[in-house]
């Protein structure tokens, strides 16, 4: 599973619990969005559990619309494997992910279930894989997934640090979501007040130029939106631009 350009292997403890612990918090922070929180902690993950000899791949897969989708890895070999789990739509990740449960499969040697792809994952190099799915508490599923080219690759105490990571992992993405979740209710509002501003100027505009009140100017504006098959807002748009003259129409407000 190792191939040429890979960065060398931690040593074992370089990167205890805490330090990881705090690197999330920074990366809630630090993370211009979502898959770029993921892929560094699929990368921090493999720096924590990889030792000299048992080199850990890391991905994280999520779940949208009911279908899997690799969105981040510790490296390439790690995305390979998750495309190939999701191109089978079968697999130990998988199963993590829609139980909700950590699953260890210490040797894929002695695996009975999901055939096809265990076969094709030991053709690949993974002896043994961990997934441990992210509580999201509902704002989106996923699981973090582990391969090593090692049978037992994952010890006891790998499961209790993994699980403690990503539970930790998990409380900063739901920060991470809500955060978005704010910013496109933000967006929307920002957009319909200026789409509002537009229209409610047109109708000035209309209401000094026909002499007329303000319900006979939104009649026009409605009127001729219905007739071309335009947004009110555009309508709006154009018929400042005509009396203006200005080619951009803008709206500013205070944050």
């Amino acid at each position: 599973m190792t191939g040429s350009g890979e960065q060398p292997l931690p040593e074992p403890g370089d990167l205890p619990l805490e330090a990881m612990e705090l690197s999330l918090q920074q990366l809630v922070l630090e993370s211009p969005d979502i898959k770029a929180f993921l892929t560094e902690l699929a990368v921090l993950a493999s720096k924590r559990l990889s030792s000299p000899g048992n080199r850990i791949h890391s991905g994280v897969t999520v779940l949208r619309q009911k279908r899997p989708q690799a969105v981040a890895a510790s490296d390439a070999a790690a995305q390979a494997l998750d495309e190939l789990q999701n191109g089978f739509g079968q697999g130990p990740c998988l199963t993590a992910l829609r139980q909700g449960s950590t699953l260890l499969v210490p040797d894929l040697a002695a695996e009975d279930r999901w055939g096809p792809y265990v076969r094709t994952a030991e053709q690949h190099g993974v002896s043994s894989i961990l997934a441990v799915p992210l509580d999201l508490a509902g704002d989106a599923e996923a699981v973090l997934n582990l391969y090593s080219g090692r049978s037992n690759g994952f010890s006891g105490e790998d499961i209790t640090t993994v699980e403690s990571f990503v539970a930790q992992a998990a409380s900063s993405l739901r920060l991470i979501l809500r955060i978005s979740q704010l910013k496109e209710a933000r967006n929307d509002l920002t957009a319909a007040m200026q789409s509002r501003t537009v229209i409610d100027m047109a109708i000035g505009a209309i209401m000094a130029q026909n002499r007329c009140d303000r319900e006979t100017a939104f009649g026009i504006l409605t009127r001729a939106s219905s007739t071309r098959n335009i947004k009110l807002r555009e309508v709006a748009a154009t018929v400042i631009t005509s009396i203006s003259g200005e080619q951009r129409i803008t709206a500013h407000f205070d944050d």
